[in-house]
């Protein structure tokens, strides 16, 4: 099976624990407003890539790799789930970690089989909410966040690893009720392992102007550093309330 790959980082150490080999592909069905990788979106222009090719160069700078694995993201790497599933499943028999790191929209209970492979051989997801509120996440990325929310449950289901993440956004996430909403949700979650709150940057911005793109942002002015750690408390205490009321 053929992947489409946008790129491939060696050592990444934003991807999960450790230091990482880090997938891109390409596809996404998502137009955040923030998104810094705009080149991944569409599926073609990309390098088609084996399982066996990706894990040669993986095994080339495996012994640089302290306490890593592997991360496939994009894009959105659920885009091509049986892909992901063939490389997660030759990494585990190898021994090697499994991070994916998604946002999960494509999730559907009617493709559960798929979805369940994938989990099986899983270590660590890392999980994007791009917005807890429905409306405002339509306005933020095109689509209802419905699947993403359902995907979070999900894998409480089955028990993966998660890694929360989420961008804050002056104007448009920066908002202390949605906030504390996120941190509600994803309180009543067992599997979540961290939080990782992103304060908004415009560095993608010189990709869409190489793009011939207007960057949909305009002057939004990235989130100071107190922001962000002012936005990751509100979510920490949404996140308190709703284990006391659980009883967790």
């Amino acid at each position: 099976m053929m992947g489409c790959i946008h790129s491939i980082e060696s050592f990444g150490t934003v991807d999960g624990p450790g230091i990482r080999f880090v997938v891109f592909l390409r596809g996404c069905p998502m137009r955040c407003l923030y998104c810094h990788n705009p080149d991944t979106w569409e599926m073609s222009g990309g390098e088609e890539m084996t399982v066996s090719e990706i894990l040669r160069r993986y095994d080339s700078v495996k012994a640089f790799l302290k306490n890593g694995g592997i991360t496939v993201t994009g894009g959105e790497p659920l885009m091509q789930i049986d892909f992901v599933t063939e490389l997660f499943s030759e990494a585990k028999g190898r021994g090697i970690h499994t991070c994916l790191d998604t946002s999960g929209i494509t999730f559907s209970r009617k493709n559960r089989d798929k979805f369940d492979s994938l989990m099986s051989i899983t270590d660590l997801i890392m999980l994007d909410i791009k917005h807890i509120d429905d409306e405002e996440h339509k306005k933020l990325t095109g689509h209802s966040n419905k699947n993403i929310l359902e995907f979070a449950k999900y894998t409480e289901e089955m028990n993966v690893p998660l890694w929360i993440r989420h961008v804050v956004v002056p104007g448009i996430t920066y908002n202390e009720e949605y906030l504390r909403e996120l941190g509600q949700f994803i309180g009543k979650l067992k599997n979540v392992k961290a939080l990782d709150v992103l304060p908004y940057h415009d560095m993608g911005r010189v990709k869409y102007e190489a793009m011939n793109m207007e960057y949909p942002l305009g002057d939004t002015k990235p989130l100071d550093k107190d922001d962000a750690i002012k936005a990751r408390k509100i979510i920490l205490d949404g996140m308190r309330l709703a284990r006391n009321i659980q009883g967790h």
